[in-house]
């Protein structure tokens, strides 16, 4: 392992969070915005997201929808040097992931998170294979905000779904 990545991961373990203890995550696919609200409800962060493709709940692998519900942050991990094919014919890419991924804990689904991403035109857009994006220094910034097992709410589209 690189001392680069080595330094990242510790930093990931051992940095403590600023008055994160009582902040939770919310999700709004509907207005493509995530936000970090404290014990109090004010609103401590704010950024555009991307979501998933289509609407509805997540109910299978490969159906590109974002799941609805409560949820908790299981792991953060420094993503640099994940890869990931999205399928579009150019191949398996490095650092698709942008510099963090925060694994939610979705029953069923073991690749759910909220993460960077190299694609930050897609930001504000449905776009995701069902997970929730950020720009990379937006994920950075979350970060600040986040502990291992944090609330995340993620919100229904509010659009009627028809059953695939």
């Amino acid at each position: 392992m690189k001392k680069k990545s080595i330094i990242a991961m510790l930093l990931l373990i051992a940095l403590p969070m600023v008055s994160a203890a009582e902040n939770r995550i919310i999700v709004s696919k509907k207005a493509l915005q995530l936000y970090v609200v404290n014990e109090k409800n004010d609103t401590v962060f704010q950024c555009p997201i991307a979501c998933g493709k289509n609407y509805g709940n997540k109910t299978k692998v490969g159906d590109n929808k974002t799941p609805e519900g409560e949820f908790k942050i299981k792991m953060m991990y420094d993503a640099t040097s994940w890869k990931h094919d999205f399928g579009d014919g150019q191949g398996v890419r490095e650092g698709a992931y942008g510099p963090l991924f925060f694994r939610l804990n979705v029953p069923g689904f073991n690749d759910i998170g909220i993460h960077g991403t190299i694609f930050p035109q897609s930001i504000g857009t449905r776009s995701s294979e069902g997970c929730v994006r950020l720009k990379n220094e937006d994920i950075k910034a979350l970060y600040r905000h986040c502990h291992n097992g944090m609330r995340v709410t993620i919100e229904p589209d509010g659009v009627e779904t028809t059953n695939e």
